[in-house]
């Protein structure tokens, strides 16, 4: 009777464990994802202090965002096999090492070298850091998990501009105390992975890397097209203003102040969670081409904030337009994670990431390439057609061919 006792206790205690791990899981995620936006609102001061165009601006950017995919594309189902916490720790040295390297101020390689170890760690984490949060809940917290997932991923991808706009601006260092700051959040993050329980039964600490290409289960690949879809498009105008709205603010707008931009990059990625907290009444059917009309509207106030040179206008359209990206991104990482199986969820949700940051990396490019032969305005304005036409032709899709007639607070 006592045995039976002490197993129920023990049950009991892993369970509270479990409902404790994934608000745990979803801070170490948004920690991780915080120091790859970080020098957003910094790359002006680089740019003066090492003499580079804002072409190089996109291809630093565009660096990171390969790191991110060769490693969804190499190790983005590894956690499956290896265990989630020892990724997850390995997601969260790569981050400090790139923190290390800004701080060293070395010049363009270090920048790269920062810029691509940053990629390495928010690739790793965008698989494993979503499969961990959600596989941590409890089953009537499923729907909570996930939106507690995805809002970590936006959540601290704006939390980044945002924290490092604020130290350059008001306190000194400007272009080492932000990277100082994060290094003490990943010490934080490391502690937290230690404490959180193991969800992979059996993990094998010393298995070989496997690349896996872009693998789909055959019967989540009619959600996972749809999905993707929308992954990119929203992810496009992510990529607009973690590149280089902070060049807009400042040289088509006139504003300087660090903090502004940082807070203008911050608003979409608040907007983003805020859009995926308002899908919890809507069909993933439903959420997703409505993403994309909302998301629409937003890059046609971007576009126009351009055009008439205005902040206001700017600032509405980085709200509507992560709205809508919200909405979309949230209906899509549902549909995929509930279409694939269980011991291929890792490297299905890996996939998908793939071609998001497919969407946040090559029209960046473009819009640097652009800059240099017809200024930051024109290019600007180029890239919002471009993607709106995109966005359009991706919501008309997704309304032709839903992801599926589950309503997200039903989601398991």
């Amino acid at each position: 009777m006592t045995g039976t006792s002490s197993r129920i206790e023990h049950g009991a205690h892993r369970g509270r464990r479990r409902r404790l791990g994934y608000p745990a899981a979803a801070a170490v995620f948004a920690i991780g994802m915080a120091g790859t936006t970080l020098p957003t609102p910094l790359y002006g001061l680089y740019r003066r202090e090492l003499g580079f165009s804002e072409l190089m601006v996109t291809v630093v950017f565009a660096v990171y965002a390969v790191g991110v995919i060769a490693t969804l594309l190499l190790a983005g189902n590894h956690s499956d096999r290896a265990g989630r916490r020892p990724v997850l720790l390995y997601a969260l040295g790569l981050a400090a090492a790139s923190a290390v390297c800004f701080l060293l101020e070395g010049g363009l390689p270090l920048l790269f070298a920062g810029r691509l170890l940053s990629g390495f760690s928010a690739g790793l984490l965008s698989g494993v850091g979503t499969v961990t949060v959600m596989e941590l809940a409890a089953p009537g917290q499923k729907s909570r998990a996930g939106f507690a997932a995805t809002a970590a991923n936006m959540g601290g991808l704006g939390c980044g501009p945002l924290l490092a706009g604020l130290l350059a601006e008001y306190a000194p260092l400007p272009l080492r105390l932000p990277f100082l700051a994060h290094l003490a959040l990943v010490a934080v993050a490391c502690v937290l992975v230690l404490m959180l329980p193991e969800t992979v039964p059996d993990p094998r600490r010393r298995t070989p890397l496997r690349p896996q290409g872009l693998h789909v289960p055959p019967e989540a690949r009619g959600v996972f097209v749809p999905s993707a879809l929308a992954a990119f498009a929203g992810f496009s105008l992510l990529g607009l203003f973690t590149a280089v709205a902070p060049s807009f603010v400042a040289q088509t707008l006139g504003v300087a102040n660090l903090a502004v931009a940082g807070l203008v990059v911050f608003s979409v990625f608040l907007s983003s969670t805020v859009g995926q907290s308002l899908t919890g009444r809507l069909t993933l059917a439903t959420a997703a081409p409505l993403g994309c009309l909302v998301l629409v509207v937003g890059l046609l106030l971007v576009g126009a904030s351009l055009w008439v040179k205005a902040m206001p206008l700017l600032v509405t359209g980085a709200v509507c337009g992560g709205l809508g990206q919200g909405l979309a991104f949230r209906a899509a990482v549902t549909a995929v994670g509930n279409a694939a199986p269980a011991a291929q969820r890792a490297g299905t949700i890996s996939s998908f990431f793939v071609v998001a940051y497919a969407g946040i990396s090559l029209p960046v490019v473009g819009v640097g390439a652009l800059t240099m032969w017809r200024g930051l305005e024109q290019a600007g304005l180029t890239f919002t057609a471009c993607v709106t036409v995109l966005v359009t032709a991706t919501g008309l899709h997704l309304a032709r061919h839903p992801a599926g007639p589950r309503r997200m607070d039903s989601a398991r």
